[in-house]
């Protein structure tokens, strides 16, 4: 099965983050996404039935969401829908996995500073593999080479140290220079 599948939910289990034995970076999580719908006798939300996903990312974007997403947080999730079935003891299990091509938090609940990530996506052409660091590395946390450093806007001309934001609004102050 090869469906692509956009889910809006929240993370409902601490990030588990690995490496394969070819080194390639993972990171999973469950994903639960609840039903709502107005209830017209009540005259209010109800929740209805919640689904529930293993997501499950790799290489640059294991390492992304190892720093960014929190267990408890509201995020949409872009990826391929995998369904798995196992028998044990007579009884039939079933999972459902996203194989995740975006992950990111979901605005409508709360804000967020983007900071891009020195390594990005690979080039047109280049093989997936081959075009993004592992995670735990020097650059993914941060602390390379001062010619790889990318501030908020990506140009690479600031300090992270110096830019400061409002915690309430999420903006970047003003700042005397």
């Amino acid at each position: 099965m090869n469906d692509n599948i956009t889910v809006r939910g929240f993370v409902a289990s601490e990030i588990r983050t690995s490496t394969t034995p070819g080194g390639v970076g993972t990171a999973s999580f469950r994903l639960g996404s609840t039903e709502r719908r107005f209830d017209r006798t009540a005259n209010a939300w109800v929740d209805g039935n919640t689904n529930w996903f293993t997501v499950q990312g790799y290489r640059q974007l294991a390492g992304n969401i190892g720093c960014s997403i929190k267990k408890g947080q509201r995020v949409i999730v872009v990826g391929r829908l995998k369904l798995r079935n196992w028998e044990k003891d007579g009884r039939v299990y079933h999972a459902v996995d996203i194989d995740a091509e975006s992950v990111g938090h979901d605005l409508m609940w709360g804000s967020a500073n983007f900071i891009r990530t020195a390594g990005g996506a690979p080039a047109a052409g280049q093989d997936a593999a081959a075009g993004n660091d592992a995670p735990g590395d020097a650059d993914h946390d941060g602390q390379g080479d001062a010619d790889h450093d990318v501030d908020a806007s990506g140009d690479g001309d600031a300090d992270d140290d110096d830019l400061e934001f409002d915690a309430v609004t999420g903006e970047l102050k003003e700042t005397a220079a």
